[in-house]
């Protein structure tokens, strides 16, 4: 096996086409964070993106696109912000994964959303959990009977709250591919207030995630969803599309109209209309939301861990992050640690808010004095 390490925008066309050949042999390996745009998309804004194309004497037969660090620690493309990693190349392929990373010029690789089936990193799993899907590829309407049989009481509630919605906010209206870039600043908007409600990080307070999400968009490779009431805005979802394969990524929406559920609204709208625009598979990416086991119909096996060499640079980085890595897990795995933990960011975030804001009142009220005196 052969391995060259280029950076994406160096990638020719010949390459390019047989990344896509090799990404619609399967819905999961077709996944839009394993597509050709996004990592070209990510190389735009990370200096650090490589691609390392694997040959044998047939021609290329893989591509595994990644972010180089500092002291060689290395990270999937667009690390933080995608629930789908990997080589793109066949499930079976045999190569020496030490050889690649020295290739590569890492020293370790960790992963968090890897396809499971990959047998080369099979050995460098530490934990293994599933994705859930929404299967919409016999149609919406055998999806829609599938949801009612699982779950008769879920699909009722929701059918009832959009009535509701629209008797008491005015018609419900849908838009599957909504291009105005307002709508993406209020979906971040919205976002931003939910990280920062939910004691979570503020993904949108990071420059070049912004640039990049903007730019997907503009670009087609992002779906941008939006539910109207009465004409406003009361959800939206950012996902991202190839072909027939679509994954979730961004949704949020306008917590004055949380009563009605307008997330879950949303999404069996866009359930729908994907389907009617020949998306036949949706992946929802991993998190203990209930809404996402009640959406699924269908899941497929992801992996984290890390493949290293030998090197002191690996073993500083197992020392920091393996604890972390294993406390994530337990967290992930039980729904009760993961509603706890849930509960202490947002009180920590209540907290937070609380300080910020007395903390303002106390220098207005300063400052207020001091104009006073000034006066006097």
């Amino acid at each position: 096996m052969r391995f060259e390490i280029t950076r994406p925008e160096d990638l020719g066309e010949p390459e390019l086409a047989r990344w896509r050949a090799l990404q619609s042999t399967g819905p999961a390996l077709g996944n839009p964070f394993l597509s050709p745009k996004f990592t070209l998309a990510v190389g735009r804004f990370r200096p650090d993106a490589r691609v390392a194309v694997l040959s044998d004497g047939t021609g290329v037969v893989g591509f595994l696109p990644y972010e180089r660090h500092a002291l060689g620690l290395g990270r999937p493309i667009g690390a933080g912000l995608t629930d789908c990693q990997g080589l793109i190349g066949p499930p079976d392929l045999e190569f020496d994964v030490r050889a690649l990373l020295r290739a590569c010029r890492l020293s370790v690789w960790e992963f968090d959303h890897l396809l499971a089936d990959q047998a080369a990193f099979a050995a460098y799993h530490a934990e293994t959990r599933v994705e859930p899907v929404m299967d919409l590829r016999a149609g919406f309407a055998p999806y829609a009977e599938e949801a009612r049989k699982r779950s008769p009481k879920t699909l009722k509630t929701v059918r009832y709250k959009e009535r509701k919605l629209g008797r008491e906010a005015g018609q419900v209206t849908y838009t599957f591919d909504e291009r105005d870039p307002a709508e993406l600043w209020r979906l971040m908007a919205w976002k931003s207030d939910q990280y920062r409600r939910t004691g979570r990080t503020d993904r949108f307070a990071v420059p070049w995630i912004v640039a990049l999400v903007t730019h997907l968009h503009e670009t087609g490779v992002g779906v941008l969803s939006v539910l109207r009431a009465g004409g406003r805005p009361v959800s939206a979802h950012l996902g991202l599309r190839a072909g027939p394969v679509m994954a979730g990524w961004f949704p949020a929406y306008d917590v004055e109209f949380g009563r009605y559920s307008p997330g879950m609204v949303g999404h069996l709208r866009m359930a729908e209309a994907a389907a009617g625009a020949g998306i036949g598979w949706i992946a929802m990416g991993r998190g203990g939301r209930e809404y996402k086991d009640w959406l699924k119909n269908a899941e497929f096996a992801i992996a984290e861990g890390r493949a290293a060499r030998v090197s002191a640079a690996a073993g500083l980085h197992w020392i920091r992050e393996a604890p972390v890595r294993r406390a994530r897990s337990a967290v992930l795995a039980h729904p009760a640690l993961y509603a706890g933990a849930d509960r202490v960011l947002r009180t920590y975030a209540r907290l937070r808010t609380k300080g910020r804001a007395a903390g303002v009142q106390e220098a207005t009220a300063g400052r207020a004095a001091v104009g006073k005196g000034n006066a006097a």
